[in-house]
C-alpha cells in the first residue's frame, strides 16, 4: 500500500470520529460516556465540537502532508497517550461507555497499525 493511501487511512479515522463530534456532539456525549459522567452543562457540546474540529484539522494534515518514515514513527509515539487515556477512562475511572471505549480504541489501533505500516514502507528522509 502506498504512503499516500496509508495517510488517507490515518486521516479518515480523524475525520470520521472528529466529524461525528462536530456534527452531533450531543450524541457523542450521550453514547460515549457513562451516565454518571454526563452533564447538561451547555459548555459540554461546545467542548466536544471543539475537540472534533481539532481532529478534523489533524485529518486534513494527515491526508495532505508529505510523510516520511520519521513522521509515521512520531505519530505512532504520539498515539501512546491516547491508548493510556482509553485504558484509564475505561478501567481506572470508568467514564467511557462500551461504545465510547470501543470506538476510540478501534480508531487508535487502526491509526497505530497504519503508522506501523507507513514506518515500514515510507522513505527514510
Amino acid at each position: 500500500m502506498s504512503t499516500r493511501m496509508l495517510q488517507y487511512g490515518l486521516g479518515a479515522v480523524f475525520i470520521g470520529l472528529g466529524g461525528w463530534c462536530v456534527v452531533a456532539p450531543a450524541s457523542v456525549l450521550a453514547l460515549c460516556f457513562r451516565p454518571a459522567f454526563q452533564t447538561t452543562a451547555p459548555i459540554a457540546p461546545i467542548l466536544a465540537g471543539g475537540f472534533g474540529s481539532q481532529a478534523l484539522i489533524s485529518g486534513l494534515f494527515a491526508m495532505t502532508a508529505r510523510f516520511t518514515r520519521a513522521t509515521f514513527g512520531a505519530y505512532a509515539v504520539g498515539l501512546v497517550p491516547f491508548l493510556v487515556f482509553d485504558g484509564w477512562f475505561r478501567f481506572v475511572t470508568p467514564a467511557l461507555s462500551d461504545l465510547g471505549f470501543a470506538a476510540d480504541l478501534a480508531g487508535n489501533l487502526i491509526m497505530l497499525t497504519v503508522c506501523w505500516l507507513g514506518w515500514r514502507g515510507a522513505d527514510p528522509a
